[in-house]
């Protein structure tokens, strides 16, 4: 009974420290934000979504991290070496570098960070008892525990099986991030809600579903270009309201400091369809957009040895290439989407992503005159005796398909709309069952690997995300030439060639590159956004 008391008077506390005026009177910055799903975990084994990965980030740090522009830059390691072979990574480590304070910790004051505790956090992601879902980091890339080595406290090791070029840009994510052995081992399966790590903030509190907050960590070793210690907020509440009109109301009443992403229901009301702020909110707070490394495309199946291929008119080539003459993306994009995004006319792999060259990879622009040609020439003139064809989508898409639906009639091309749950939609392309759908693909990291691996043969599902069915002996044998290129503009190159050989093919129909809406406070400066759309807290100042 006290231990409940207890926790009813420190909840009592932290909601009177946290209400959304109290910043003003304690002098406490207190950045509010929202999110419109509740947390899956702290844990970095298990950063699988965003919402998880933006607060892991707050309270975790790894080897390396990103700057704004995706370069991989130090943050534990300090430097580090990269043998000539390409399959030892030498990292050299902070001697500065303390884990957050916690009770199990000698005298309760965090201890700190040495290369032990790298291993043993890199290991525990394909540790089959952990069961992570970031096991494919590694899975595939190291031999077993071996390959995780501490040389002394200040240097660590990783012995890859075989090159892979895009590895440091790997190891930013924040499934890779070090957390201290003692901690997780007492805490258990329980570490998802007691995290401690070395990050900016520590975590403090957590009512699932209604309210997390976490503390600036006063201990924290990063400084900013100036040479000030960050962070400079005091602290970040987060809140789980997951009707996003409500949520928006709220940040218009300025109890968030933060939101992200402009959402169909009240998009209009911010954004004219050139995607300007409109005139209501001019002034009001700010708006910033930037890439993302998203590509929304529509997935062909074209796996002949597939039932649901082989009587399929989308079988032939000069049908797939007509489908993507036939969209008028740039219409597209300023009418269901107020202009955010580009048009995808340059390739697979997205805008933003170092190595993107529009000059380099040229895809499909509108060309409702050409489509028609190659419908005629693959024997379908105006659509004749081609039968109706189904296009698969989530609600959430349907507007957009039904867009696309609309574009291929107007060159003859019957399409059924068929709307599914977004589940039973992903259960179906990991299984080639679905012929013609909408997908997007998120960058893990950054890397134009992450988005060409969808086509390599030996990701045929159920094992991978090739849902296309897209098998090329050519491309294959460039894709594993790229492991062993470890010149990025070389490598830049093979990309190019890789991605105009899957346009060439058709097998997949890139509709936009996404952006990143992030609307803020007035008084709220230094939150930079990246293509990554990684939430980083540390730099930003409250007024």
């Amino acid at each position: 009974m006290r231990a409940i008391k207890l926790n009813i008077f420190c909840f009592c506390c932290i909601i009177l420290l946290f209400s959304c005026k109290s910043d003003k009177d304690g002098d406490k910055k207190v950045f509010n934000i929202n999110l419109d799903q509740n947390l899956t975990s702290l844990d970095p084994a298990f950063a699988r979504n965003q919402n998880a990965v933006w607060m892991i980030n707050q309270i975790f740090n790894g080897l390396v991290q990103v700057d704004k522009d995706l370069n991989t830059i130090p943050c534990i390691a300090k430097t580090w070496q990269i043998s000539n072979d390409g399959l030892t990574y030498t990292f050299n480590l902070r001697n500065d570098v303390f884990f957050q304070d916690d009770p199990l910790f000698k005298n309760g004051k965090g201890r700190k960070v040495v290369a032990d505790d790298f291993a043993y956090s890199f290991y525990r992601l394909i540790d089959p008892k952990v069961a992570s879902s970031g096991g494919w980091i590694f899975s595939d890339k190291v031999k077993d525990r071996s390959s995780f080595t501490a040389l002394n406290d200040t240097t660590f090791q990783i012995t890859l099986v075989k090159p892979f070029p895009a590895f440091m840009n790997l190891l930013t994510a924040q499934y890779c991030s070090v957390v201290p052995k003692e901690v997780v081992e007492h805490y258990g399966k329980d570490f998802r809600n007691h995290p401690v790590g070395t990050g900016p903030f520590k975590f403090k509190y957590w009512k699932e579903d209604e309210v997390l907050v976490l503390l600036k960590n006063e201990n924290y070793f990063e400084k900013d270009s100036s040479g000030n210690r960050m962070p400079f907020l005091d602290a970040v509440k987060v809140t789980f309201i997951n009707d996003k009109q409500s949520a928006f109301m709220n940040f218009l009443k300025k109890d968030l400091d933060f939101f992200y992403s402009v959402d169909g229901s009240y998009r209009d009301d911010i954004l004219t369809k050139s995607g300007q702020m409109t005139s209501k909110y001019k002034g009001e707070f700010q708006l910033i957009k930037g890439a993302y490394l998203c590509t929304e495309y529509v997935g062909i199946l074209v796996d002949p040895d597939k039932d649901i291929v082989k009587n399929s008119p989308l079988r032939f080539k000069k049908v797939r290439q007509a489908i993507n003459y036939a969209i008028d993306r740039k219409k597209l994009i300023k009418y269901l989407r107020n202009s955010i995004g580009t048009p995808a006319t340059s390739g697979f792999i997205p805008k933003g992503m170092p190595g993107f060259d529009s000059t380099k990879v040229k895809g499909y622009d509108y060309n409702p005159a050409l489509a028609a040609k190659l419908l005629a020439e693959a024997g379908f003139a105006n659509g004749k005796r081609m039968p109706e064809i189904k296009l698969s989508t989530s609600t959430t898409y349907k507007d957009l398909i039904e867009f696309i639906q609309g574009e291929l009639g107007n060159i003859g091309i019957r399409a059924k709309v068929d709307v599914s749950p977004s589940a039973s939609l992903r259960d179906l392309m990991s299984k080639n069952e679905v012929g013609f759908f909408r997908g997007s693909w998120i960058a893990d990291y950054p890397d134009g690997e992450n988005y060409l691996s969808v086509f390599y043969s030996k990701n045929k599902v159920p094992f991978g995300p090739n849902y296309t069915g897209y098998f090329n002996k050519e491309f294959d044998k460039l894709f594993e030439q790229s492991y062993y290129e470890n010149d990025p503009k070389k490598r830049f190159e093979l990309y190019h060639k890789m991605d105009n050989m899957v346009l060439e093919n058709a097998s997949v129909v890139p509709i936009l590159y996404d952006q990143s809406v992030v609307m803020l406070q007035n008084n709220i400066s230094g939150y930079v956004i990246n293509p990554l759309s990684l939430m980083i807290l540390k730099g930003v100042k409250k007024k």
